[in-house]
């Protein structure tokens, strides 16, 4: 098999559980992919849920790359219309000083969150001075990016500057988002575990492939592995997506219908809509999850599938991973 297989991780709580108990298992989990053959481990962004022990995906990647040693580990990702493009980068430039060569960067534009926690994040910045999405990535790209200036000591830097940079990723699930990837020459994610739209897919690998000049984007996708393809459909029964949209211009997706509720409660709207999301959450036995992975591989290119297992118990979470790498080894 040509493609590579990397993680998503939420550090999603089971019923009952504790957060110290949800990222424990998120450790776990990271070695355990490193001894599977993964090769990469992000960690996820999400504001203000009960359900999920992940909010500051910079702080999990230090501690995993600590008690990891080759897997390379990074966000999936730093939702940045929170924050400085130039403290992001003051960030990842230091956690790549700390791992030369370990350490990804990956931004996404989504709030990872709902209004409230959104609201609380941004008290306090100028909306028209901070700029749009694209805007601010430029900026970070830029801190990234350090050029020669004028002679003197007055000279802004986001240091340390690491001899070896954090790979840059930009996720996203449209066109546009793939256009700004290859523009600035960050790596592209398509979305595919929050948006299962074939066509949009279909665009944005399109167009990514166009504009930087044949470079193969990367995709995420929702896998549910297990020992029968019944046992599968048992563990992926109650898996939806909802696009929320309101009068004010905000949007986004969420997991379920109280989420949508919530998100147009907070947000204030006075109209909305909400529209279900296509599942393309590929699951079944091994074989038959790298079927379909071959068909995305063979059809688009995809040379890396960076898997998301919605599985919150840990045992399946962890066998399902399990045996999706274990099978790509024996058939490799």
């Amino acid at each position: 098999m040509a493609y590579r297989l990397s993680l998503l991780d939420k550090s999603p709580l089971a019923e009952g559980e504790t957060a110290a108990a949800a990222l424990a298992r998120t450790l776990t989990l990271a070695q355990r992919a490193e001894e599977l053959g993964y090769h990469r481990f992000w960690l996820a962004e999400h504001h203000n849920t009960a359900a999920l022990a992940s909010p500051s995906p910079e702080v999990l990647i230090a501690w995993i790359l600590a008690h990891t040693r080759h897997i390379r580990v990074g966000s999936g990702g730093v939702m940045l219309q929170h924050y400085s493009p130039y403290k992001v980068a003051e960030n990842f430039n230091l956690l790549a000083s700390l791992a030369p060569g370990r350490v990804d960067l990956g931004v996404g534009k989504a709030p990872g969150g709902l209004p409230l926690s959104t609201r609380a994040l941004q008290q306090g910045i100028n909306a028209a001075e901070k700029g749009d999405f694209a805007t601010q990535l430029r900026a970070l790209d830029g801190w990234l990016n350090p050029t020669p200036d004028a002679e003197g000591e007055d000279r802004l830097l986001a240091t340390p500057l690491p001899p070896r940079p954090a790979i840059r990723f930009l996720l996203g699930a449209s066109e546009a988002s793939a256009q700004l990837a290859a523009e600035l020459n960050w790596q592209f994610v398509f979305a595919a575990h929050l948006n299962g739209d074939k066509q949009e897919l279909e665009r944005a690998l399109t167009a990514y492939r166009t504009h930087s000049k044949g470079k193969s984007a990367l995709l995420a996708v929702q896998v549910i592995v297990a020992d029968t393809s019944a046992e599968a459909d048992l563990l992926a029964a109650d898996l939806q997506h909802f696009r929320v949209h309101v009068d004010n211009g905000q949007s986004v997706t969420v997991g379920n219908l109280a989420q949508a509720e919530a998100f147009i409660r907070q947000s204030g709207a006075t109209q909305h809509r909400i529209e279900p999301r296509e599942s393309a959450v590929l699951k079944g036995t091994a074989a038959q999850v790298h079927t379909r992975l071959n068909e995305l591989h063979q059809r688009f290119g995809v040379e890396e599938f960076i898997i998301d297992t919605p599985i919150t118990a840990g045992a399946p979470r962890l066998k399902s991973l399990q045996l999706l790498a274990s099978h790509q080894l024996v058939a490799a």
